[in-house]
């Protein structure tokens, strides 16, 4: 029997996403919205401006990570966090991160028109850049706060024009004050489309993430020689590109070799001369890794390093690896795990317990506090692409059972 509970005004939570997904629009459907851009800076007003609208205490920290905090009964009490992101990949959808600030907000609207008294404070965060589309690594926001990049670090990250963090942060007038970071959560969940295929193939309602998996980043420069396409001879070149090709193989190759949760993508490729008539002699190209098992993880780092430094001796090139981010696995509160698989339980919502193989926020604040994820099915398993999109239905389940959880965790089910 489904127990009847309070619910979130779905049209509201429509409304919200429908304007944030004017701002930065694509002819697709999609969003470009980079973080610290002008783009992100009109959401981020919009998104103030709703906090204040819904009555909540705003602020902002020195990272510009935004809260709107809904005050409890017990003003010594730890607070329960919820939220995500709302920056975007280059050509994104408009629920990666957005989904899960939209909902917790709709979710604290109405716990705002209710006779309810929670004992226990509610914020709702906006982390800054998560994706890592324009600054590098990604989840810095995040990261930030929980130690594990230095203030400085962030702060002098680059973009490919060279501007800094810092000043842009500046600049769109989001760098606040470090005294304004949260401090003391009682627990963080963050509610997230899955960005995959499996809820939807196998018809469940909502994944109950319990871990994330590590990864690494690298890039790899092949140096060869550039030369003219018609004179050089095919048995006297160096070809960066065709030397990278056979690294790409090779690297699909090994991770194919390991098992089926292992991945491994190269995503971004750029090369010199890049004419249509030259040799090309120098070729970079970016590579990921992932698995939940972080000595798997390490041997698949050393496996592909090994492998493609092999290649670029029998192909006469030079090889040159730069390590851009490496992150452990991250495994979330048993508790939080057992709660949500009970509150969908009442709600009559199917689950499956699942790890991400994407990278979140939650990933980081899981070191600072209980921490959990909520998925809800993505369509097609389409994400960090135009085409993304999740069902209103699904949606509703999904801040609805967020809803229940605030109410639980916040003491005021009662």
């Amino acid at each position: 029997m489904v127990e009847k509970t309070l619910s979130i005004n779905l049209c509201r939570l429509m409304e919200t996403i429908q304007m944030s997904g004017q701002i930065g629009s694509l002819d697709k459907g999609g969003l470009c919205r980079l973080a610290l851009t002008d783009e992100d800076k009109q959401m981020r007003d919009l998104f103030v401006k709703w906090l204040k609208e819904a009555d909540l205490a705003v602020r902002f920290d020195d990272f510009g990570n935004i809260y709107g905090r809904k005050e409890g009964t017990n003003p010594t009490a730890a607070a329960i966090l919820i939220g995500s992101h709302l920056d975007t990949q280059p050509e994104g959808g408009r629920y990666d991160g957005i989904l899960g600030v939209l909902s917790s907000l709709e979710v604290l609207r109405t716990l705002n028109e209710q006779p309810i008294d929670l004992e226990r404070p509610v914020e709702i965060v906006c982390f800054t850049n998560e994706e890592g589309a324009r600054f590098e690594p990604p989840i810095m926001g995040a990261g930030g706060l929980a130690g594990v990049f230095e203030k400085s670090f962030i702060f002098n990250c680059t973009d490919k024009d060279n501007k800094t963090f810092g000043e842009e942060l500046e600049r769109i007038g989001y760098k606040g004050s470090q005294k304004n970071r949260i401090d003391g959560i009682f627990s963080f969940i963050e509610l997230h489309i899955e960005q995959g295929p499996v809820l939807e193939c196998e018809n469940v309602d909502i994944g109950i993430v319990t871990g994330i998996q590590g990864m690494n980043w690298l890039e790899a420069k092949v140096i060869g020689q550039a030369d003219h396409a018609g004179p050089t001879p095919m048995s006297m070149r160096k070809d960066a590109l065709a030397a990278a090709s056979k690294m790409i193989t090779e690297i699909q190759q090994i991770v194919t070799e390991q098992d089926t949760e292992a991945t491994a993508t190269v995503g971004r490729l750029s090369l010199i001369p890049n004419s249509i008539n030259c040799v090309p002699g120098e070729v970079t190209f970016s590579i990921d890794i992932r698995h939940s098992d972080d000595r798997i993880r390490k041997h698949l780092h050393s496996e592909v390093l090994q492998r493609i430094s092999t290649i670029a001796v029998i192909e006469n090139v030079q090889i040159e690896v730069k390590e851009i981010w490496e992150t452990d696995s991250s495994h979330f509160s048993e508790e939080l795990i057992e709660c949500i698989t009970e509150q969908a339980r009442l709600l009559g919502y199917s689950t499956k317990k699942m790890i991400s193989g994407a990278g979140h926020d939650a990933k980081y604040i899981n070191k600072l506090a209980n921490t959990a994820m909520i998925f809800v099915p993505s369509a097609g398993g389409k994400s960090h692409c135009q085409e993304e999109f999740t069902e209103e239905t699904a949606i509703e389940k999904g801040a609805n059972l967020l809803l229940r959880i605030v109410q639980k965790l916040a003491g005021g089910d009662k």
